[in-house]
């Protein structure tokens, strides 16, 4: 019988200031790297967790720099894991389009985010609680196959 091998977590708290979010950036392209996602990958991460974390600091926290966006980078041995919490209430799951290519939605002032957050994830999660909104980001990694080239898992 194998152990499972532990979760690494890296976390990272910040002020709710735009400025920073290079900062968050550059984490998380350590860590893609790190991880050896392939490029489109390690762009799909980063363009995520900056949305995320944008989200995090204007909308949820109304960029107060009293806030702050917590962050939890966890590193499973089959996928990263992102998850960023801000102290906003929330919002209505329902009020965002799926799709937001649909000429109906062309205009809309929001919800491209969290539309491009799923196009480049393989899961994006939303919770909300009284202590803040939580936003999950997850995306599979890639491992060695048999003929020693990457694959997604």
């Amino acid at each position: 019988m194998s152990a499972t091998p532990p979760v690494e977590v890296i976390h990272l708290t910040i002020p709710s200031r735009l400025e920073l979010l290079p900062l968050v950036d550059q984490l998380a392209a350590g860590i893609s790297e790190r991880m050896a996602f392939d490029e489109e990958s390690r762009m799909q991460i980063s363009i995520s967790v900056l949305e995320a974390g944008t989200n995090a600091i204007q909308h949820g926290n109304r960029v107060d720099p009293a806030k702050l966006v917590e962050m939890a980078f966890r590193i499973h041995p089959d996928k990263l894991e992102v998850v960023v919490k801000d102290r906003g209430p929330g919002f209505d799951l329902g009020t965002i389009s799926s799709d937001i290519t649909l000429p109906e939605h062309l205009l809309d002032l929001r919800g491209r985010g969290i539309y491009m957050m799923r196009s480049c994830m393989d899961q994006v999660d939303f919770t909300f609680d009284p202590d803040g909104t939580t936003c999950r980001l997850v995306k599979a990694r890639p491992v060695a196959s048999t003929n020693g080239s990457m694959s997604a898992a």
